[in-house]
């Protein structure tokens, strides 16, 4: 009898967001795959998970995945698990599903933390409809990638790195225009948690005298997502 894959998502800062059936799942699994276990084990150790740890990040899981293959067929039980935040959204993973799911290997994903959904929901921005861009290119394919988004008429949801920023702001204005509303949250779930909402040129302007740190999450309206616009009023965004 083969074993599961279980996808567990982990808080992405307030340790209170870890649902009861996570815990439960990775103190029954036979081993658990951690982006980092340095990271993993406070985790862990908190919630009194004592099993075998393996690190498994984007510079080994082509080799390891061939591994934790043979391992499942041996009918292990397995848990995957990232720094934060659920497996396979702009962290590893995607590359083991695909090879789990080519051996007919089941796969369980649990629900949970993720850093998107409450940036989008919280943002004051149309959330019928979205897409999710993770992390834009940093440098090959970037302007081709912004140039696409402009004509965007979903609501965007980007991921930046605190010492991006800035620049990226003053490319969005250059893209999309200093009016096109957004919102920008950061430490989301932790205590010193921020979401800025305004234009993008209002929000380029506060965060030229505030804190840059922890991880971002940028939301913009689509292409028409602008204040005074014809198509939406303040009011509907």
């Amino acid at each position: 009898m083969t074993g599961k894959l279980y996808l567990v998502p982990t808080p992405i800062g307030n340790l209170e967001d870890i649902t009861l059936r996570a815990i439960r799942v990775l103190k029954e699994v036979d081993l658990i795959l951690a982006e980092d276990t340095r990271t993993s084990a406070p985790l862990l150790k908190h919630f009194g998970v004592d099993k075998k740890v393996y690190a498994h990040h984007q510079h080994n899981e082509h080799k390891a995945s061939s591994e934790i293959v043979r391992f499942l067929k041996e009918g292990q039980q397995i848990a995957l698990i990232t720094d934060a935040g659920t497996p396979a959204i702009s962290d590893p993973g995607f590359y083991l599903v695909r090879e789990v799911l080519k051996n007919d290997i089941a796969i369980e994903c649990l629900p949970g933390a993720t850093a998107f959904v409450p940036a989008l929901v919280n943002s004051g921005l149309p959330t019928d409809r979205f897409i999710f861009e993770g992390f834009l290119p940093v440098k090959k394919g970037r302007q081709t990638r912004l140039k696409e988004l402009a004509e965007e008429p979903r609501t965007m949801i980007i991921y930046e790195s605190p010492h991006r920023v800035l620049k990226s702001l003053d490319e969005f204005i250059v893209v999309f225009g200093e009016d096109r509303l957004a919102s920008v949250s950061r430490e989301l779930t932790k205590i010193f948690e921020e979401t800025i909402r305004g234009t993008l040129s209002e929000i380029k302007t506060y965060y030229e005298t505030h804190t840059l740190k922890g991880e971002f999450v940028l939301v913009l309206a689509g292409k028409e997502g602008k204040r005074n616009s014809k198509n939406y009023t303040e009011d509907e965004l």
